[in-house]
């Protein structure tokens, strides 16, 4: 099959297309033939060696989190999907690689396809809705009525998290440009505050949660708008000693990310607000949930292009470029 690989590590370094064998099946997984995948910043972080510490692959590996296609073999102790079933899914750590014409899943975190999508949609959907609906139902526990603030509302999981929030029943601010204005008030948004313009610190108050994407500048003036006991939640780390002990990190990983997010622990403690890091899981049970969301019309996915297989490193820049409204596919089948 041919396949996109990483070879070695290294800032924006391009990925190699090669023919490799299709990876054997473990018992508990299903073969997916891979109809579209979705691009990531995860993925360039990976590339870049960002998560050596806690995600060490054994290199070279193909890359790509997000795969939305059909099933072709089941493993003995996968039962719940047969060839020919339409899924979709965020595959597993350290079985990433749906930047390629078949991917094993396990049947776990795998659910089936929406209905209503296209393949190229559905593969935008389960990172980012995963992250959204950790984050803002696991971690941060978001009620109607609640105020959220979603940081970098035309990205990826701020379309996302913007349409859940609002489902929920919560206010929803965000950050974006003037131009980008429009598209997150229609996906709910109660607030856009123009990045280039405004500082958010000065204008947003009290807030209940806070889905932080940014970096280090960012989550500090975070806690400016939230009220006394908020959470903060980030994606973008640092990382904390709660996520080091939830991945079985070994003991000198779990110091690392202790003394990595304890000035924010610290300032998070003296305003009394709860920080928390978040790196999302796998989950076909999630990823059901969310399913029925979009089949009732709830959330719809956001997509800026869509881009063929042959150009997953022209993908991959354009992602990193920050200027993609949504998510950026690939279609490969």
């Amino acid at each position: 099959m041919k396949a996109f690989l990483l070879e070695r590590y290294g800032k924006q370094r391009p990925l190699r297309a090669a023919e490799t064998p299709v990876p054997e099946l473990r018992d508990d997984e299903v073969l997916v033939e891979v109809h579209a995948a979705s691009v990531n910043l995860l993925d360039a972080k990976i590339r870049d060696g960002e998560f050596k510490l806690i995600l060490p692959y054994r290199l070279p590996t193909a890359l790509g989190h997000d795969v939305a296609g059909v099933v072709v073999k089941t493993g003995p102790r996968a039962r719940q999907f047969k060839a020919g079933d339409e899924v979709y899914a965020r595959v597993d750590d350290f079985r990433i690689g749906t930047f390629a014409e078949f991917v094993p899943v396990k049947e776990a975190s795998l659910a089936p396809k929406p209905r209503n999508l296209t393949m190229e949609e559905a593969a935008s959907i389960p990172l980012v809705g995963l992250t959204a609906w950790q984050a803002l139902f696991g971690k941060a526990g978001l009620k109607r009525g609640q105020k959220v603030f979603i940081q970098a509302g035309s990205g990826g999981v701020g379309t996302f998290a913007i349409q859940l929030a609002k489902h929920l029943g919560a206010t929803v601010a965000t950050t974006t440009s003037a131009g980008n204005t429009a598209l997150v008030k229609g996906l709910g948004a109660d607030i856009a505050v123009d990045y280039k313009t405004q500082d958010f610190e000065q204008v947003l108050r009290d807030f209940d949660v806070v889905l932080n994407s940014q970096d280090g500048k960012t989550l500090e003036k975070s806690l400016n708008v939230l009220k006394r006991g908020g959470k903060l939640i980030s994606i973008s780390g640092p990382p904390d000693p709660d996520f080091g002990a939830e991945i079985a990190a070994p003991g000198f990983v779990r110091l690392v990310m202790r003394l990595l997010s304890w000035g924010i622990r610290r300032r998070s403690q003296r305003r009394e607000v709860r920080y928390a890091f978040l790196f999302m899981k796998a989950s076909g049970p999630q990823l059901r949930e969310i399913t029925k969301l979009i089949e009732a019309g709830a959330i719809r996915p956001v997509i800026d292009r869509v881009f063929p297989f042959d150009a997953t490193n022209e993908a991959l820049a354009y992602v990193e470029s920050g200027r993609a409204k949504g998510k950026v596919v690939i279609k490969i089948k």
